[in-house]
This record gives structure tokens, sequence and C-alpha cells, in this order.
């Protein structure tokens, strides 16, 4: 008595391959429970990672108010200068971590990510941010002292005597 298994196909073409089960793909920006959208803005050394949601208009930079944490009124309007031309200013809550530098790099820092933020959140806003020039990334930087000088370009003083 020889008796094969029927479950065995002769043929193996005829065996229907596994289909793969496609992994869920992760979308920038609103996503699930992450109502959050990211911008990263960079100047001289300092870094600001912004956060923005829809909300009220709340402003917090490194756990405190905007007005706590940039004392100069320059720092503060630059800051809030791309809710401003979107105007926005309103209709979303910023959250901003950042670090390094001093206070005009940290202030040009959030600029650049809350401009990029509402990039990401709005694509039309995208000519009226390239029109104040808010998307540009200032790349200049401290230029470094040389050896025989007292700094970058001051030379030590010339004694003739």
């Amino acid at each position: 008595m020889s008796e094969e298994p029927a479950t065995t196909p002769q043929n193996p073409a005829e065996t229907p391959a596994p289909t793969p089960t496609p992994e869920p793909t992760k979308k920038k920006g609103v996503t699930g429970n992450n109502p959050y959208i990211w911008g990263t803005g960079r100047r001289k050394a300092s870094i600001a990672r912004v956060r923005i949601r829809p909300g009220d208009g709340k402003f917090i930079v490194n756990k405190k108010e905007l007005n706590e944490f940039f004392c100069v009124e320059k720092d503060r309007n630059a800051a809030l200068s791309p809710l401003k031309v979107t105007e926005t200013a309103n209709t979303v809550d910023v959250f901003v971590n950042v670090k390094g530098g001093g206070t005009s790099g940290q202030s040009g820092a959030v600029v650049l990510g809350l401009a990029r933020a509402l990039f990401k959140s709005n694509p039309e806003f995208l000519p009226v941010l390239r029109e104040h020039n808010l998307l540009s990334r200032d790349a200049r930087k401290v230029e470094r002292k040389k050896y025989g000088q007292s700094g970058a370009r001051r030379k030590f003083q010339f004694s003739k005597r």
C-alpha cells in the first residue's frame, strides 16, 4: 500500500507563495496620538527644536514663557515673526527646546525652526515665509582666532622701540 499524502502538491510551481503583510509607514506631521509638528532651526552655535500644535497661542521656550526667556524686545519680536507673517499667532501653541549660543543666536534658531514647522503644517505658507526670508539658514559663524594675533583680525600692539 503506497499512499501519498493528499496535502503535498506534485508540482512546486502550484504552491501559492505567502503574501507578505505591508508594514505601516510612518508619516511626518500629525499622526495618530501625536498632534505635534516638528521643526529644527540652527543659528550660530544654537539649536532649537520647535513643536507646534493647534491651540490658543501659548509660546513656551525651555519651560518658560516667551517674555521670561527672551528679555530683549528684539529677540521676542524675531521669535514671533513667523507667526505674525502667516497670521497664525492665536491659532497654534508653540513649544521650543533651545540650547547653545547666546540669546541672539537662540532667537534666530527659533525663527527658522518655527518657520519650518509652520510650512510642514500648511504648505500654502511657503510664498509668505520665503518673501520674508524666514526659511533660509543664516550660516555665518564666529571667525576663529589666528596664531600670532590677539583675535581673529586684531593684531598685538606694535611698538617701534
